[in-house]
């Protein structure tokens, strides 16, 4: 019989955020981002779950290849753009968008025959200061674009630093925009904004910020990008769920440590449930006491550090415990961001980091 240690993806519930997305931003359409193996959701399972997107975003040139092998026959878009010249001639091949953020990208493109017509996306540097050409070398680079033959459609791109604290002192979105309109002023091409708190936060952003593209990531998982919002209060269902087993029971007593380095001290008398899951399944090694688990559908904490293939709980609230018991460590009834609030980290980070030997299956939400 196999560990109890399994994950299940819910297709349904990626259908529903996708959904959400698009009653967000109604107007524009929706790349849905698979990147990082559909965070950790498999690329796959991404392209089947959100299999009514307008196009599917990620980084990896060999993964956007794979997609067109799986048979996906809309746009793709590599957020990250070519990484070589030799890069160049699948775009028109295989028919997949490319950003551009440097000089160096546009040189590939310049120096590179194009025997069928592609489509970029031109990303400025609006604040994030991460990729793209800053506002004032904006419009030079678009004119090298558009000189270059093959060059067909060049969509102008930016990403929000703080698109879930839409008043941030040190970079709101509202001023993210105002650099994003002079530096692309005058240009011809469709607007490719907003990631997930954006998309989120569209109404509240509607006079100021329009998009013909939309690029959730998190959302499209479950996840909240922030602020404060819980991913239940935005609308969203969980993508995954972790789930495990109680394999042992110990009894202690007062003053009794658990896991290595005796960290957690029983304060009396309590059962501890060791469960099947560690660190090399992807749960954090970090997570502090108290971060939270079900037990048999109850509430209940992590005690003790977290090793490479257990963890242990406190059964205390958990009426009739034993060897068997079912645990969700995340998803459906526990939202990842909770627990990753609780390990002092974000959801993407749980998602993405769930390690190859779990096993995976698919099933719908409210029914596993």
């Amino acid at each position: 019989m196999p560990r109890p240690l399994h994950a299940i993806i819910h297709l349904d519930a990626m259908q529903h955020n996708l959904a959400r997305a698009r009653a967000c931003a109604p107007t524009a359409k929706a790349w849905a981002v698979v990147k990082a193996n559909a965070y950790g959701h498999g690329l796959e399972r991404g392209m089947r779950g959100f299999v009514q997107a307008d196009g599917l975003a990620l980084i990896e040139t060999e993964n956007a290849l794979r997609l067109r092998e799986l048979g996906w026959v809309k746009p793709i878009l590599l957020l990250e753009g070519i990484f070589d010249t030799a890069d160049v001639p699948l775009l028109a091949e295989h028919n997949i968008n490319s950003t551009v953020h440097c000089i160096e990208q546009v040189k590939m493109l310049e120096y590179t025959q194009l025997y069928r017509p592609i489509d970029v996306h031109l990303k400025m540097n609006t604040g994030m200061n991460r990729l793209g050409f800053r506002p004032d070398e904006y419009a030079a680079a678009y004119n090298r674009l558009r000189a270059i033959p093959g060059i067909r459609n060049i969509t102008l791109m930016t990403h929000f630093a703080n698109a879930d604290e839409l008043e941030n002192p040190r970079l709101s979105i509202a001023e993210q925009v105002r650099r994003f309109r002079e530096g692309a002023a005058g240009l011809e091409g469709q607007r490719s904004l907003s990631n997930s708190g954006g998309v989120l936060h569209q109404a509240a952003l509607a006079k100021e910020l329009h998009n013909d593209w939309v690029r959730p990531g998190v959302m499209l998982y479950g996840g909240t990008p922030g602020g404060g919002v819980t991913a239940r209060e935005y609308g969203l269902l969980p993508t995954m769920t972790l789930k495990s087993e109680i394999i042992g029971i110990q009894q202690l007593q007062k003053g009794d440590t658990v896991g290595y380095g005796s960290r957690f001290e029983a304060p009396g008398p309590m059962a501890v449930g060791v469960v099947a899951c560690g660190y090399a399944d992807g749960y954090p090694r970090h997570a502090e006491h108290g971060t939270p688990v079900l037990v048999d559908g109850v509430k209940t904490r992590l005690v003790g550090r977290v090793s490479m293939d257990m963890m242990t709980v406190d059964l205390s609230p958990v009426v009739n415990a034993r060897v068997g018991s079912k645990v969700t460590l995340w998803g459906d009834g526990l939202p990842i961001d909770e627990v990753a609030n609780g390990a002092g980290t974000i959801g993407y980070e749980l998602m993405c980091a769930l390690a190859p030997r779990v096993r995976v299956h698919e099933g719908r939400v409210g029914t596993d």
